[in-house]
């Protein structure tokens, strides 16, 4: 009996397949809306946090500065290299310690210049910011300690001064400094915060302080936790130490950032964002289920004669509720199957235009099409009770 039920409703709704279209319409543009704003919601969180590990592995950065506003801010003075040897020496599960210190200035070859940043450092910053080498290698130990006058360029700054030649071995001078180009890094992008990657010239930290900044300052300490280390472990006792080093009884003038407690957190907001714009999306399906509800109840006024022949000539009230609660089922869940496919594929697309990840969430999938049926089921009872509660007589009495 249910297998005619089916057969009869969709012939039903072919019968009426411009007017069926229509109906479903407000559930299609729902399922669709949900399916795409889950998808785009899903790929900015997935590029989130793709970008901020791109910054590196387990990363926490100190720097001088309160992280609030106030007076701690204009007098917080830069780390010294004897900050650096005490987070080496006395912080626990730490993989790698880089100190930095950086500035614009422009980069010459020949009649060729680029204005880029300017980082000096130590070996161990490839591995905090998670750098590796496309062509050549990293300056050594040796080299960082006795501030050798060797660089290593990012891709940008390779294209913008060298094109497609060899930088490795070649002479670049920056500021007024000649450093020779012994590598070049791998291609990483953007990152969470817009800025360039691979706009960068990296230099030993001694170099770079006594030939381009002329003093001894540190501006920035690159932390890497160990892995399986909680870096909120590692945050309060990089907090504890340079309390203790910096003002024992004061206000704190540095702050530590987390990386992985930033990603946590904007995730957490793009998460919000989502569910909440899927939410006013979702309105729209119940929209859709008032437009069956509508339609259905035309269709039982239109076929009022047809239901009193079925009921007169033995078939049940439930039957006829049956009936038409079929017809709504089948028309929202068919929305729901277009509405689906529609919002896949206008995800696809949307994702590559913003330049995100296309993430396929298949519990929204499958949550958006329970939902379209279940709208048919709420919004179709109505009509298909109307219909079962028709006296025969009078139905076959109707015009």
């Amino acid at each position: 009996m249910l297998w005619t039920t089916l057969l009869m409703s969709v012939r039903e709704i072919r019968r009426n397949t411009l007017r069926s279209l229509l109906t479903m319409l407000g559930v299609i543009i729902g399922v669709g809306a949900v399916v795409v704003l889950v998808t785009l919601g899903k790929g900015a969180s997935a590029k989130v946090e793709d970008d901020i590990a791109k910054l590196g592995n387990n990363l926490l950065i100190v720097s001088p500065g309160a992280s609030r506003r106030g007076p701690a801010v204009n007098q917080a003075q830069p780390f010294e290299r004897a900050d650096v040897a005490a987070i080496r020496r006395e912080i626990s599960g730490i993989t790698a310690v880089a100190p930095a210190a950086q500035k614009q200035s422009p980069v010459v070859v020949g009649n060729r210049n680029w204005t880029t940043l300017i980082v000096g450092t130590t070996p161990d910053y490839m591995v905090v910011r998670s750098y590796t080498m496309k062509l050549g290698r990293s300056f050594t130990d040796s080299e960082a300690s006795a501030g050798g006058a060797v660089a290593v360029i990012g891709e940008t700054v390779r294209k913008e001064l060298f094109g497609f030649q060899d930088p490795v071995g070649q002479q670049i001078r920056v500021g007024r400094v000649p450093v020779e180009v012994v590598g070049v890094l791998s291609e990483k992008g953007q990152a969470a915060m817009g800025q360039n990657q691979d706009d960068i010239v990296m230099l030993p930290l001694v170099t770079f302080q006594r030939r381009i900044a002329g003093n001894n300052d540190i501006s920035s300490i690159y932390v890497s936790a160990a892995e399986g280390r909680p870096t909120i472990l590692v945050q309060s006792q990089l907090e504890s130490l340079m309390r203790q080093r910096r003002r024992p009884s004061g206000e704190d003038d540095f702050n530590v950032r987390d990386m992985a407690e930033i990603a946590a957190t904007m995730a957490s907001a793009t998460g919000a964002m989502t569910a909440l714009l899927g939410a006013i999306a979702g309105v729209s399906l119940l929209v859709g289920g008032i437009g069956i509800m509508n339609i259905m109840l035309v269709s039982v006024t239109e076929r009022t004669r047809e239901i009193g022949i079925r009921l007169s000539i033995g078939a049940l009230p439930g039957e006829v509720l049956l009936q038409f609660l079929i017809e709504a089922v089948v028309l929202s869940s068919l929305g729901g199957m277009i509405g689906i496919v529609s919002g896949l594929t206008g995800g696809w697309f949307a994702a590559r235009s913003l330049s995100v990840p296309f993430v396929l969430v298949p519990e929204v999938v499958v949550v958006a099409f329970l939902f379209s049926a279940a709208v048919g089921v709420v919004f179709g009872i109505l009509p298909a009770r109307r219909a079962a509660r028709l006296n025969p007589i009078e139905a076959l009495r109707h015009e």
